[in-house]
């Protein structure tokens, strides 16, 4: 039964979700102790598939939190693909899984930066502005993100809600601020 979940996620089926939830309740609950890498939640939100993703939220919340072997969340996962309306309905039931860290120590809002989704940070950022000052491996910031991976428009909007110039000025371990790296490249 779990194989034909998996396959409904995939799918973004939600009659089929409801008809195998009716024949076992405790199957979203067994996804977590099972030895598959992600859930059904993780799928849905890679997929884009916004219903699938809202009727899991409501059956089952705290699969919000969960992680996969990677520690990504559904949240990182729909950030990273630019999933807007996905990312405000994780938001709504767990809006603190934006300090949640993947094995690189990025948090949703990283992801966002990274791939350039302005809208999907500026709902993140409004949602956990804190979120966007945690500091990821050898010490770069978001900003330092953006600026390595050429997201101008990411960096723009970053650097226009935070207004905190000690902020913008950090240096990574290695010494260079953002205008360096920018320099660099």
């Amino acid at each position: 039964m779990e194989s034909e979940l998996y396959e409904a996620a995939t799918k973004g089926d939600v009659p089929s979700l409801l008809e195998l939830l009716k024949k076992d309740k405790l199957l979203l609950d067994r996804t977590v102790f099972g030895n598959h890498i992600e859930t059904p939640l993780h799928i849905a939100a890679m997929l884009g598939h916004l219903d699938f993703v809202e009727e899991v939220l409501a059956q089952k919340p705290e699969l919000v939190s969960e992680q996969d072997s990677q520690s990504l969340t559904p949240l990182h996962l729909a950030a990273a693909k630019g999933y807007l309306n996905i990312v405000a309905s994780l938001l709504r039931v767990g809006p603190e899984i934006c300090f949640v860290c993947d094995k690189y120590g990025r948090n949703p809002l990283h992801v966002a930066a990274m791939k350039g989704h302005v809208d999907v940070l500026e709902l993140l950022v409004r949602a956990r502005p804190f979120a966007a000052r945690s500091v990821i491996e050898h010490g770069q910031t978001i900003l330092h993100l953006c600026v390595k991976h050429n997201k101008l428009e990411a960096l723009k909007f970053l650097m226009d809600i935070l207004e905190d110039d000690q902020f913008i000025n950090l240096r990574d371990e290695y010494g260079n601020t953002i205008l360096h790296l920018a320099a660099v490249d």
